[in-house]
């Protein structure tokens, strides 16, 4: 099912079968999957593995009968939780205005393009979002 959403939501620029086996054995990302009525509506990996605090949603897609329900935002959101890091960054289709407003929407912001980045050489859109720590408001004494 998960290569029928990557190839549903990506077509030409989807994941190779060996690709998604990957993301769903490597160690270090997250992976979550959005369930409705007992079908996949929607899947998401993070890779958080990198020693420079910054992590990367590798892939966000939602089916299409899920789309606009809040599915992506939701998987989004616990994704960020879960990858706990100051930063997260991800690429985006320059033409996918959908993702690119629900991004901004969830405060990230564009930090680069990547020209000719996708197999037809259109752009793409490196987005980064800050990550808020909660502050601990416990005090040391010493």
């Amino acid at each position: 099912m998960l290569n029928v959403l990557e190839q549903e939501s990506f077509r030409d620029d989807s994941w190779p079968l060996w690709d998604l086996i990957g993301v769903l054995t490597i160690p270090g990302i997250v992976r979550l999957k959005a369930i409705v009525s007992e079908n996949m509506a929607g899947f998401i990996a993070g890779d958080k593995r990198g020693s420079d605090g910054i992590g990367w949603i590798t892939t966000l897609a939602v089916a299409k009968p899920y789309r606009r329900m809040g599915v992506g935002r939701a998987l989004l959101s616990e994704c960020e939780k879960q990858m706990d890091v100051e930063k997260i960054h991800l690429c985006v289709r320059k033409s996918n205005i959908p993702a690119i407003n629900l991004y901004f929407a969830e405060g990230y912001h564009q930090l680069r393009v990547w020209r000719a980045y996708y197999t037809d050489h259109e752009d793409a859109l490196v987005l980064e979002k800050l990550i808020d720590k909660p502050v601990d408001s416990r005090r040391i004494n010493g």
